[in-house]
């Protein structure tokens, strides 16, 4: 199993005791890893060795935690299905013959197969939470800043944050409690995560917890998950949790504005990959524009590609208000919304995933099929808030995930409330 859930296996030791000594991680494929290479899932950096530990690695290894490879990822993490990949698609451990979801789909895997107790992904839409979902495992997506980047490869940069896995709430929030808290070589931390004991947080006690239900976000969804998903909120109801409707209107329009952004910053964040910085080589022939084309057409895949010309349109000249400016208005109309809603609610629930798991191929030809699966999930990386995926049950064999949303650095009183569940 392990030879599609990891693109490298080798075995990082970490100090001889620590909180997570004795543990093993599995870290995506685009967390820099000093001495080991680290591809993004692409063949433009098929050879590339970082000379430097991500933050979130050199805590892991004070932490003593052993790291035992690096997991399978959509390529620079532009996916939902880890089979834009270079080296090949992830099975998903939970469903055989599906996909375990994306872009972090190698490292829920990993969790979901037992190949390592915890696992690190990263999320820029969903994409920590979304293989977490399918491959029936819990996935936190912290609020934005309380995670260093620094060592994340960039795809999305206001966006994306580094998120833990684990088979159990407070597995993965004692992952949470190592990894997050301030960084001085990253600007955007916050020192909310530096005192804080997230795997205490794990009580389960949900009694008169206010969770309020985003109608616009069980709308279209499959039936079996929104069946699973109503079974859920049952359960949580019986221990003592009430929930009421909630509208987030602005929802409607968040995925296109999320492409917008994510492609704009990816357009930026990956021309630095042009076989002379960074990269696979095209070789120079006399004229460096020719190079660069051809490092970049043999180096990036399709989706990769696509994601750079969308982006790099949406910047362009004459484009940039009609395009890039509405979608940072969309944002804030998104980000007022949730604030809204969570004025009136501890919490905000919705199946994490509008569908289950994807037969493996079956959604490679249809991007915007894609594009919509993460309905439920962008509008929280959009609004900067933190997010959970727990496993909600099953539908015709398949995981559903519930996802609860809470206000910014809430991580707390979502680690409580997710885990009365798991």
């Amino acid at each position: 199993m392990s030879e599609d859930i990891f693109i490298t296996e080798e075995r990082i030791e970490g100090a001889d005791d620590g909180p997570l000594a004795g543990k093993t991680v599995a870290v995506k494929d685009n967390i820099s890893t000093e001495g080991v290479r680290t591809t993004c899932g692409s063949k433009m950096l098929e050879e590339y060795v970082p000379p430097y530990d991500a933050t979130v690695v050199a805590r892991l290894k004070e932490a003593g935690a052993t790291i035992v490879g690096k997991a399978n990822m959509d390529e620079f993490g532009m996916g939902t299905t880890t089979e834009t990949s270079y080296f090949g698609e992830t099975d998903n451990p939970a469903a055989p013959g599906h996909v375990p979801g994306g872009s972090s789909g190698g490292s829920a895997a990993a969790v979901a197969a037992g190949e390592a107790d915890l696992a690190l992904g990263s999320d820029t839409g969903g994409s920590v939470r979304c293989p977490a979902a399918f491959c029936g495992v819990v996935g936190i997506k912290p609020t934005y800043g309380l995670v260093s980047r620094y060592g994340l490869v960039a795809y999305g940069n206001s966006l994306e944050q580094i998120g833990p896995f684990g088979e159990t709430v407070e597995d993965a929030a004692a992952l949470l409690d190592v990894i997050a808290g301030s960084d001085e070589r990253d600007a955007t931390t916050h020192d909310a995560g530096d005192d804080a004991n997230y795997a205490d947080a794990a009580t389960g006690d949900v009694d008169g917890l206010q969770i309020g239900i985003p109608t616009e976000l069980l709308e279209g969804a499959d039936e079996g998950v929104v069946e699973t998903f109503w079974d859920a909120i049952d359960e949580l109801e019986d221990k003592g949790a009430s929930y009421h409707e909630v509208s987030l209107p602005s929802v409607e329009h968040a995925v296109e504005a999320y492409y917008v952004i994510a492609m704009s910053e990816a357009s930026s964040n990956l021309a630095r990959f042009d076989g002379v910085r960074y990269g696979h080589s095209g070789g120079y022939d006399g004229n460096w524009n020719e190079t660069f084309a051809k490092a970049r057409e043999e180096g990036f895949g399709d989706e990769v590609k696509r994601r750079i010309l969308l982006g790099t349109y949406a910047l362009s000249a004459g484009y940039h208000d009609k395009y890039y400016k509405k979608a940072q208005d969309a944002r804030a109309w998104v980000k007022q919304d949730f604030d809204e809603a969570l004025s009136e609610a501890d919490v905000l629930a919705s199946p994490t995933m509008p569908v289950p798991p994807f037969e493996l191929g079956e959604s490679l030809d249809d991007p915007l099929k894609l594009y919509l699966a993460d309905a439920n999930t962008v509008p929280v990386n959009l609004a900067d808030l933190p997010a959970i995926s727990v496993p909600a049950g099953e539908t015709d064999g398949l995981p559903v995930g519930l996802q609860l949303v809470g206000p910014a650095f809430g991580e707390e009183r979502l680690i409580r409330a997710a885990s009365a569940l798991a």
